[in-house]
């Protein structure tokens, strides 16, 4: 009883925000699309200095940019707020944010870098896994994939609030293609889609605790290695696909060649280096343009001993967060 009392005043404040949240979508979609949009991202620029999580970004952008000046780090760091605010706010236009004809690209406002790397994905029945990152809008690449045809189950993270959530995969399943809620269950359902010949897309630039140790930006940082593991059972091509932001409510959509992916002595995948190779890729993206990705979470964050589990033993290990594991 003590615990329904504890979890109704939560549920509750989540309605509301949801409810408060959802209203105002529908007023701003009632304004012009690019003049909402640019509104908000100037009012979050300007905003920094008081917004959430403004000392960490700060301490992520000196560890991964030591050589610029506190003063360049913050205007990246605006841009960065900048960026957010424009995302999230294109949600409430989805429907006109993407406007892609291949056959008249000059009407749109997306442009697609790889296209003969997209075709060939589009027209082959193996395996293969598309990894990305928190840059520009990066929900664009799955609109952009299910709307020509290719049919990528994307791994997703339920936000918190259980209302916001319902309406956030609700407008995301009238673009996207299929979607699996990261939890319980989720692994059997990418193996699954694995299994079959399909594709599915990971999101690659987040600290997983438990992962493997790689560098990034100069600096161990914990890992998720699931691409490098399911790559090397299903032995399938792994590609970068990246979103960037361009001048004018524009955006280009990129995707990478098939990566050489390293191999061990027994020419399998080797796991560790997979994963350093696919954070190089997402290292390169972020420094061309650092004012596009999100600098506010704890990626580097590593205690005195880290650990972490390997399931191919069933066995928890103790590490120094200054040893890269290549279990």
């Amino acid at each position: 009883m003590r615990r329904v009392k504890r979890k109704l005043p939560r549920l509750v404040a989540d309605w509301l925000l949801a409810a408060t949240a959802g209203v105002c979508l529908r007023v701003l979609r009632l304004f012009p699309h690019e003049a909402s949009i640019n509104l908000a991202g100037r009012a979050a620029r300007a905003a920094t200095l008081i917004l959430p999580r403004y000392r960490t970004a700060m301490k992520n952008l000196k560890r991964a940019f030591p050589e610029k000046t506190r003063a360049e780090r913050r205007e990246i760091l605006r841009g960065s707020w900048d960026n957010l605010a424009r995302t999230g706010l294109e949600y409430a236009y989805l429907d006109q944010v993407f406007k892609y004809d291949p056959d008249n690209l000059d009407a749109g406002n997306i442009e697609v870098s790889g296209v003969e790397n997209f075709l060939r994905l589009r027209e082959q029945s193996k395996p293969a896994i598309i990894f990305t990152a928190h840059l520009a809008n990066w929900e664009l690449l799955s609109i952009c994939a299910a709307k020509n045809g290719l049919d990528v189950t994307s791994l997703f993270r339920t936000p918190n609030n259980r209302f916001f959530a319902d309406s956030l995969v609700e407008a995301r399943s009238k673009l996207m293609g299929p979607m699996v809620a990261s939890g319980a269950g989720s692994l059997f359902q990418l193996t699954a889609t694995l299994e079959r010949g399909g594709r599915i897309g990971l999101l690659a630039d987040q600290r997983y605790k438990g992962g493997v140790l790689v560098p990034f930006f100069g600096h161990l940082a914990d890992t998720n290695p699931l691409i490098a593991k399911l790559a090397r059972q299903y032995e399938c091509n792994v590609y970068g696909a990246r979103a960037i932001r361009l001048p004018n409510q524009r955006f280009r959509l990129e995707i990478t060649d098939p990566l050489d992916l390293p191999r061990d002595a027994d020419g399998h995948i080797d796991v560790a280096k997979a994963t350093a190779v696919i954070q190089d890729v997402v290292e390169s993206w972020i420094r061309e343009h650092p004012e596009q990705w999100i600098w506010f979470h704890r990626r580097w964050r590593l205690g005195k001993k880290t650990r972490f589990s390997d399931p191919a033993r069933g066995t928890k290990h103790r590490r120094q967060p200054n040893r890269t594991n290549t279990a």
